[in-house]
């Protein structure tokens, strides 16, 4: 690909994500629903102007730096509640590891037609909530706590465990690793090591930023932190791959916890690069998708992300909320919304590449069924969660 042909797909992709983001502005629509829309339409699916795959190898490493800009914001906001609430949020990442995993396996293979080993990676992809979708919902919706918090944690917690399982279970797949036992004991090990060494980094980060007392400096801030997240990053993903995504959750949630930084002005920047990064990722990752990969899956993909939707996900939450003392109308909203995110879609994507290479059948079957949980759940639960919130009465006035 040409130099000129890069450029003119990384201007589609931006002015599109752009676009997306007024016309959500002035209509009020959920961000996330226009964007993927927008890459949609510019996408295998529409006009054909981007195709993810032109960037080659650097598609995943572009993706990767992004992604972890995007969870690094999330764990700088991440407030883990205290008391019940808190425990609501370990019991619900507890219960769907186990529950939603087992339901997804039995969802997609009976409904959707994939293998079980494919649908097992299936399931571990599409197991968290997006922060990247949680997130500006909450807020658009001016969700009352403790619910946003509880949401908002959710998302961040599983997030990265969902990445690491879904590349081990690929990797089991492939024949990388032997035994569930080998793929628990490498599941420890990248969770671990990127969540250590996220601790270094976010300490390092707050230690360097205490030094910079210059009022003016948002630049030398911004290029600091920027440096040191996609340092850690790349170390992470170098020796331990997918242990980057914890490490900067674990980064964002160290330097959110430092008295000594002034966090609503990091917050501030690393926020709009944030919102920058997704603009980009939705529409170019959603322009990979083709209806060819989404039509073969006909009704039975419809059916399993609906039973993805409406019984796994509110079997799961009922049980974790029990005695938690939340209301029964906040656990009633906390059982609908599950929309799925970036994260997701970028594992999707970059997974079915190496699915094809490898030979194994179902590779476009497994983006395409993916794809079309972001697309359901987004839409449908982007555009009903403000109405329902307003009729269970969960708006902070």
């Amino acid at each position: 690909m040409t130099p000129e042909r890069l450029g003119l797909l990384w201007g589609i992709t931006v002015f599109a994500g752009a676009i997306a983001r007024l016309v959500s502005s002035i209509t009020g629509f959920p961000s996330v629903v226009i964007l993927l829309l927008s890459g949609l339409f510019i996408g295998r699916s529409g006009l054909g102007l981007v195709e993810p795959l032109d960037l080659g190898q650097g598609l995943e490493t572009i993706v990767g730096l992004l992604v972890c800009l995007v969870l690094f914001e999330g764990g700088l906001n991440l407030r883990l509640p205290e008391g019940n609430i808190r425990n609501t949020v370990l019991r619900i990442s507890f219960l769907r590891l186990i529950i939603s995993l087992a339901g997804g396996i039995i969802v997609a293979h009976l409904f959707a037609g994939l293998s079980w080993e494919v649908a097992a990676v299936y399931s571990a992809i599409v197991l968290a909530t997006g922060p990247t979708v949680i997130s500006p919902l909450v807020e658009q919706i001016k969700l009352g706590s403790p619910l946003s918090d509880v949401l908002k944690a959710e998302g961040l917690v599983l997030e990265p465990i969902g990445a690491v399982l879904a590349l081990l279970l690929l990797e089991f797949l492939l024949g990388d690793l032997h035994g569930l036992k080998e793929v628990f004991i490498a599941l420890m090990q990248r969770l671990g090591g990127g969540i250590s060494i996220g601790i270094f980094a976010g300490w390092l980060l707050s230690e360097l930023l205490k030094k910079i007392k210059n009022k003016s400096s948002f630049g030398i801030e911004l290029q600091v932190t920027v440096g040191i997240i996609f340092l850690a990053y790349g170390i992470c993903e170098y020796f331990l791959p997918e242990s980057g995504l914890p490490a900067s959750v674990a980064a964002g949630f160290i330097v959110g916890k430092r008295e000594t930084i002034d966090k609503e002005r990091l917050d501030t920047l690393i926020g709009e690069l944030a919102q920058l990064a997704i603009t980009v990722l939705f529409p170019l990752l959603a322009s990979d998708v083709t209806w060819g990969e989404l039509s073969p899956l006909g009704w039975g993909g419809i059916i399993s992300v609906l039973t993805m939707m409406l019984v796994v996900r509110p079997i799961s939450v009922s049980l974790a909320t029990i005695g938690q003392g939340l209301e029964i109308k906040q656990r009633i909203f906390l059982a609908w919304l599950a929309p799925r995110g970036i994260v997701t879609a970028a594992v999707a994507s970059l997974f079915a590449i190496r699915l094809e290479q490898a030979g194994i059948l179902g590779a476009g079957r497994l983006q395409g069924l993916v794809f079309l949980t972001i697309l359901m759940t987004v839409g449908i639960q982007g555009l009903t969660a403000k109405p329902l919130a307003k009729f269970l009465n969960l708006i902070d006035s």
